[in-house]
């Protein structure tokens, strides 16, 4: 693990999994990624359905990428030119420690 290691963390509406699925893999990051189906929570209503309104929740998926320095650079480059608008929402958190068990 290099010290400008990173975890890119992205919440994508799940209507976008296999774009986005599509777009990490040819991203060929060391570490593979890992997915799993998270639910939002927003104060906005902004692109709800009534039912989603009213639970107050969306269901959408969260995708985590551990990227160099360089790599989270092309990583969200490619995520702005490939999905600019689409409501895909990152962290970018500093990788403190990361080993195989």
């Amino acid at each position: 693990m290099n010290i400008n290691d990173c975890l890119i963390i992205l919440n994508t509406p799940s209507s976008l999994e296999e774009a986005v699925v599509d777009c990490l893999l040819t991203l060929e990051a060391e570490h593979g990624f890992t997915s799993f189906p998270v639910n939002i929570h927003h104060h906005e209503n902004k692109g709800l359905s009534l039912a989603e309104q009213v639970s107050g929740r969306q269901k959408q998926v969260c995708f985590q990428i551990h990227v160099d320095e360089e790599g989270a650079k092309l990583l969200l480059a490619k995520l702005r030119q490939e999905f600019s608008g689409a409501g895909i929402q990152y962290w970018r958190v500093p990788m403190l420690e990361s080993y195989p068990v």
